[in-house]
C-alpha cells in the first residue's frame, strides 16, 4: 500500500521530534511507529533493515528512517524521512551554538557544562559496556579490540587504518560463504544511475569549494566526508577520530570545546553524529564570524548526511543479497570489536580532560601515552561524575533529565 506524503511528514516528523536518547531509543521509537502501530514494515522486514544499516557506515537510525520511507515512496519517500530525522535536532544544534559562543565563558555556564561533561563520561562509559557485551563474544574479537586501543591510544593510528585492518581481518577469516543467493531484481544499470547521480551530488559542493580556494569549508567538507565513510560503530567511535583531527592536528577548536560539542549534542533529539555540524559551526566562529560559521554547518551537514541517502538508495534493493553474506557480517564483527577499543581509548581520553587540570604526554619511539598530572585532580568533576554514575546506574534516570540534573548540580556545586 501506498503511504500518502501527508503520511509520512507526520509520522516521521513525530520520530524526528521525539528521537532523544541514542541509536537504541531512537530505533526502538521506529519499531513502535512502524511496526507495531502501523504495517508499515513487518517484523522480519525492520529487523533485515536494521541488520543492512549496521553493516553501511553512517548513523544506523538515521540510515533506517530513510530505509524506511524508501519502501514506502521510492527516493522522496527516503529523502523526506531521513530528512525529518535530522532536521529538528540540526536546528536545535544551531541555536545550541548561538547559545555557547555568546554565553559559554560565562562562570555559571561553565559551571553548567562541568556537570554535563561528568555525564559524558558515563555516557560513553555506558557505550563502551553495551557494545562490549555485543561485540566481544569470542577471544579473537578481544584481541581485536585490544589492537584497536594501543593502536590509537599509544600509536596515535588513525582510526580508517585501524577500521580497514579490523574488515580486513573479518573478512579473510570468516568461512566461506555458502551458495550465491538469487540475483538481485534490481538491474545494475539502476545501480549504476544511482551513484552517477548521488556521488557527484555529495561530493561535487565539495569539489566546487576547493577550486574556489574555499580554505576552512572545503576544509571541513573534505574531513567530514571522509569521516562518513568510516563511521562504523556509531558517533563514539569517530569522536575520537574526529578529536585527533579537528583539535590535534588542524587546532580548530580546543580539548574542552571538543567535550562540551559532545554533551551538547546528547541534549538533541537525531542523531548524535549532529556533533560535526557543532564542531563546524564552533571553528567557523572562531576563524569568521555568524556568517562563516552557519556556511560551516551547512557544509558539516551536508558531507555528513547526503552520503546516508547514497548508502541506502544503492543497497536497499538488495538487501536480501548482503543479508545472506556471512563474510560481511563477519568483516562487520571485526569492525565492531575494534570500534570497542577506540571507545575505550576516547573513555580514558574524555575522562583525563575532565578530571584532571593538565595532563601530561610521554614519547617513547613511536610510542605515545598521555597521564594525568595528579595534583591537579578536580575534585567537583569527580564528585558530579559519582552524582551522574548514580543517576543512570542506580536511579536510571532518562538522558534528558540526567543532563539537566547534573547542569543544575554543576551550578549548585560552584557556590560552595
Amino acid at each position: 500500500m501506498t503511504r500518502s506524503y501527508s503520511e509520512l511528514f507526520r509520522v516521521f516528523g513525530r520520530i524526528g521530534l521525539l528521537s532523544f536518547g541514542g541509536p537504541a531509543a531512537q530505533i526502538a521509537l521506529m519499531h513502535r511507529e512502524l511496526v507495531e502501530e502501523r504495517d508499515w514494515l513487518t517484523e522480519d522486514g525492520f529487523l533485515r533493515a536494521l541488520s543492512l544499516c549496521m553493516l553501511l557506515p553512517g548513523p544506523e537510525a538515521m540510515q533506517l528512517a530513510t530505509y524506511a520511507g524508501w519502501r514506502q515512496r521510492g527516493v522522496a519517500g527516503g529523502l523526506i524521512a531521513g530528512g525529518l530525522f535530522v532536521l529538528p535536532g540540526a536546528a536545535v544544534i544551531a541555536a545550541l551554538v548561538a547559545l555557547y559562543v555568546s554565553f559559554g565563558d560565562l562562570p555559571l555556564v561553565q559551571a553548567g557544562f562541568l556537570g554535563i561533561k561528568a555525564a559524558v563520561i558515563v555516557i560513553v562509559l555506558q557505550a563502551l559496556h553495551k557494545i562490549s557485551k555485543r561485540a566481544l563474544v569470542r577471544p579473537s574479537a578481544w584481541w581485536i579490540a585490544g589492537l584497536g586501543f594501543v593502536s590509537i591510544f599509544a600509536l596515535n593510528m588513525p582510526f580508517p587504518l585501524i577500521i580497514a585492518f579490523a574488515a580486513l581481518w573479518g573478512w579473510f577469516t570468516a568461512p566461506d560463504d555458502p551458495q550465491p543467493a538469487a540475483p538481485a531484481a534490481t538491474p545494475a544499470a539502476a545501480t549504476l544511475r544511482t551513484a552517477a547521480i548521488w556521488v557527484p551530488l555529495w561530493l561535487g559542493p565539495l569539489a566546487a569549494l576547493s577550486l574556489a580556494q574555499a580554505g576552512l569549508l572545503a576544509d571541513l567538507g573534505w574531513f567530514f566526508a571522509k569521516l562518513a565513510v568510516v563511521t562504523f560503530g556509531g558517533a563514539y567511535a569517530v569522536l575520537a577520530y574526529m578529536t585527533q583531527t579537528v583539535v590535534v592536528q588542524h587546532g580548530w577548536i580546543t580539548a574542552p570545546q571538543m567535550i562540551d560539542a559532545l554533551g551538547l549534542a546528547e541534549t538533541t533529539p537525531g542523531p548524535l553524529i549532529l556533533v560535526t555540524q557543532f564542531v563546524a559551526m564552533l571553528a567557523g566562529f572562531l576563524q569568521g564570524g555568524a556568517g562563516l560559521a552557519l556556511a560551516a554547518g551547512a557544509v558539516a551537514l551536508w558531507a555528513t548526511f547526503v552520503p546516508c541517502f547514497l548508502w541506502i538508495f544503492l543497497a536497499g534493493p538488495y538487501l536480501d543479497q548482503i543479508a545472506a553474506r556471512p563474510r560481511l557480517g563477519d568483516a562487520l564483527q571485526a569492525i565492531t570489536a575494534a570500534v570497542v577499543g577506540v571507545i575505550l581509548n576516547l573513555s580514558v581520553w574524555f575522562s583525563l580532560h575532565v578530571l584532571f587540570g593538565q595532563i601530561a604526554t610521554a614519547h617513547l619511539g613511536p610510542i605515545r601515552l598521555i597521564r594525568p598530572v595528579w595534583d591537579t585532580l578536580d575534585l567537583r568533576a569527580l564528585a558530579l561524575t559519582a552524582l551522574a554514575a548514580a543517576l543512570f546506574l542506580g536511579i536510571r534516570r532518562g538522558m534528558a533529565e540526567t543532563l539537566a540534573i547534573m547542569a543544575a548540580a554543576g551550578v549548585l556545586l560552584s557556590y560552595f
